[in-house]
């Protein structure tokens, strides 16, 4: 798939790598609510009232990213923010640090460690069953997870790497910079380029992630949508 796709990254990755969790048929799309918050739109496509009213009822949000769709009456369209889309063109150096713990997968028995961590540091965005979209790996210290990074969004050749946090407990080891080599040189070697969103306002992560291999592509366009009223 051509670069392009990371445009519009929602809606080619319900249209390609998460198209069995899909709901929603022609020009929009969104992934359940307890998977995650996003709604995908194809470019320059007219949107039938009717079908984003069944996918965003009364009450809820749904999140998107790139151009925003034309609506009429009836809705609440805000922009959010720009966000950096990084992206990683080659693998990167795996730092190494004395005593490491080891990098473990976070399958379904350490589910409740991840939206442990995940309610404390990603509150709005990381759902109960946002686990299906990816792999998750993470580092434990004291019995606890300390640190995790994993896959959200995917298509044909790219992966975004995702919820890339460290517990407030474990801050300054290192371990965010060792799970991000990690993942992205994993993700190389699967032929899949990384890519990631992060807030401008997060300098410390952009830095990070400038670090380590990673250069800004884009800004892109981070927005909601609601029913109005």
């Amino acid at each position: 798939m051509s670069e392009d796709a990371l445009d519009n990254p929602i809606w080619a990755s319900l249209r390609s790598r998460h198209r069995a969790l899909a709901l929603g048929e022609g020009a929009v799309a969104r992934y359940p609510a307890q998977v995650a918050p996003f709604l995908g739109v194809a470019a320059d496509a007219n949107i039938d009232d009717a079908a984003l009213r069944a996918l965003v009822p009364a009450g809820d949000t749904a999140l998107g990213l790139g151009r925003a769709p034309a609506l009429g009456a009836g809705w609440e369209l805000r922009p959010v923010a720009d966000l950096a889309q990084m992206i990683c063109r080659a693998p990167v150096p795996v730092p190494a640090v004395a005593g490491e713990a080891p990098i473990v997968e976070l399958g379904a028995d350490r589910r409740e460690d991840v939206l442990a961590l995940t309610a404390l540091v990603y509150p709005h965005y990381f759902r109960p069953r946002t686990m299906e979209l990816g792999r998750y790996f993470g580092l434990y210290e004291d019995g606890r997870l300390a640190a995790m990074a994993g896959e959200r969004m995917g298509m044909d050749g790219y992966t975004e790497l995702s919820a890339i946090c460290t517990h407030p407990d474990f801050l300054g080891r290192g371990h965010a910079r060792r799970l991000l080599a990690f993942l992205a040189n994993d993700n190389h070697a699967r032929g899949r380029i990384p890519f990631l969103h992060v807030s401008h306002e997060n300098p410390r992560a952009v830095e990070l992630y400038l670090r380590n291999g990673f250069e800004l592509r884009r800004d892109i366009a981070f927005w909601s949508l609601r029913q109005a009223g």
